[in-house]
């Protein structure tokens, strides 16, 4: 098939993972830019030509960042430039959002297909792991990392940037994933009608496969494959953080990790002498966003744009779900898993089509809003060793709140690049109304129980329907009542809820 010269089409990646090093002081391991501009070299290095790959990276009109969490850098786009000695014309930074690689590559993709760009980088990195290990080494030594003036040229931004919760949301403990993903992992486990053992043994059987997943891999943090038992077990390493989820369902954000890809039109692919077998195509892409406020979902157990996103973005390629053979579902935790799967239409345990090909932001790592990265790069060298396979990457953002999702494959798509935004068919779905001020009886919808430092339950979170179905949200910081919401299930219980937001079992 004669393609198009304005065909989208990756053709390097890179991917960068400073584990940690005993000789080597915390003052000495490299920032974030540092990490990003060396995995755009591994990037040009993978295109197959030394040459050809330096070419694209001078070429590049677009330097596209995904924003750091662990250091703030005014434009890091710049930083990475100066490293690279390339001057893009347009520097852009992401606003927060592990959706963001995915839908980058969607927008990018549609402005090389439109003509509008020939060559633009992609790029992430976090240092997590130095940042935290700095601030806790007892003789407090000073990073010197890059400082950027506030005067310097701001960045092109990318996305839109709201607040994920409300004020009242936020009061009653929902400022932080570990706080939210274990609400919709209660609501899993009432809807599915499993005890509480019975349902942490079903998702420690699936975290154990992800990490076998992440041994595999040369790039993942850690490369231990650890056994179910391990996954769920509770103890001085594997403490709970919020119930059901111990330390090793959790994301592990502290990593020194990068990733980036080149992506470019077949033109200029050709133009540098890229061989075809390094070639990899996003065939379609999708996004969409779920009700943006917690107390506007319907349920906390599902996700209409994934279903819907999902639907449009199979029915453009002209695929069904069967015709993927390759998967990296989204896995802050185990809920955003079971979810994505469950609304494709993917089984969790077909061991001729695991979930991820990374291992997972548990085991691979998770390094801020760049994960998805790591999973593109990693699915970019999955398909090149199965040319014409489907491969499917899904992204989220904030609460299971921004969804992307991508397919590739060594074949370029019949008809083009497509990309799809269903957001009107979400937007329409029902929504419920909250009820911040509610006081008086309700039925808890699901809850989580925070823990200390020390494993200690500290606080229970409460999404409970009054009797019009109206969510409002409460807490517990009765020490007996939050062990036996651990204990037992609380979903279905009743409560009393005051206007300020205490509650007391019934």
């Amino acid at each position: 098939m004669a393609l198009d010269p304005r065909t989208p089409v990756l053709v390097g990646v890179g991917q960068v993972t400073k584990r940690p090093e005993p000789d080597v002081p915390v003052t000495g391991r490299p920032e974030p830019v540092e990490l990003m501009a060396r995995a755009l070299r591994a990037a040009g290095e993978d295109s197959g030509s030394a040459d050809g790959g330096r070419r694209l990276l001078e070429r590049a009109q677009s330097l596209r960042v995904m924003v750091p969490l662990s250091w703030r850098y005014v434009n890091p786009g710049l930083l990475v430039s100066e490293r690279l000695g390339i001057t893009p014309r347009e520097l852009a930074l992401t606003v927060i959002g592990g959706n963001n690689p995915q839908t980058v590559v969607n927008r990018t993709a549609l402005q090389i297909a439109a003509g509008e760009l020939e060559v633009a980088l992609v790029s992430g990195a976090e240092c997590m792991y130095t940042r935290l290990s700095a601030r806790r080494d007892p003789e407090r030594p000073v990073l010197g990392w890059t400082t950027q003036a506030d005067d310097t040229p701001p960045p092109v931004m990318l996305g839109t940037d709201r607040a994920p919760v409300t004020d009242v949301e936020a009061a009653r403990g929902l400022d932080r994933p570990v706080r939210v993903f274990p609400l919709f992992e209660n609501a899993l486990r009432f809807a599915a009608s499993e005890t509480v053992e019975e349902h942490q043994r079903r998702v420690s059987d699936l975290w154990a496969r992800f990490s076998s997943v992440a041994a595999t891999n040369p790039y993942a943090w850690s490369r231990q494959v650890r056994t179910a038992d391990e996954v769920r077990s509770t103890g001085p390493s594997n403490r709970m953080v919020s119930f059901p989820y111990p330390k090793l369902m959790n994301a592990n954000d502290r990593v020194d990790q990068g990733a980036g890809f080149i992506l470019c039109s077949v033109g200029a692919a050709r133009d540098a002498g890229v061989p075809r077998d390094r070639w990899v195509f996003p065939v379609a892409g999708a996004d969409a966003h779920d009700h943006w406020l917690l107390s506007h979902r319907q349920d906390l157990r599902s996700s209409p744009a994934i279903r819907i996103a999902g639907n449009r973005l199979l029915s453009v390629a002209g695929a069904g779900i069967d015709d993927i053979a390759h998967v990296d579902l989204y896995s802050c935790f185990p809920c955003a898993v079971q979810i994505a799967a469950r609304e494709l239409g993917l089984p969790l345990d077909d061991p001729g089509r695991p979930l991820t090909v990374t291992g997972g932001l548990g085991f691979a790592g998770g390094p801020g809003n760049n994960y998805v990265s790591h999973s593109i790069a990693s699915m970019a060298q999955r398909l090149r060793a199965d040319p014409g396979a489907l491969g499917l990457v899904t992204g989220l953002g904030w609460y299971s709140t921004k969804h992307a999702i991508g397919l590739w494959s060594t074949s370029p798509p019949a008809e083009g690049f497509r990309h799809v935004c269903p957001q009107d068919a979400v937007d329409s779905l029902p929504r419920r109304t909250p009820a911040p001020e509610y006081e008086g009886d309700a039925t808890i919808e699901t809850y989580t129980v925070v823990h200390d430092r020390d494993g200690a339950p500290q606080l229970a979170i409460l999404a409970v329907l009054t009797g019009d179905q109206h969510r409002a949200w409460g807490n517990i910081s009765e020490r007996d009542d939050m062990l036996g919401l651990m204990e037992g299930e609380g979903c279905g219980r009743k409560v009393r809820l005051a206007a300020d937001g205490g509650a007391r079992l019934r």
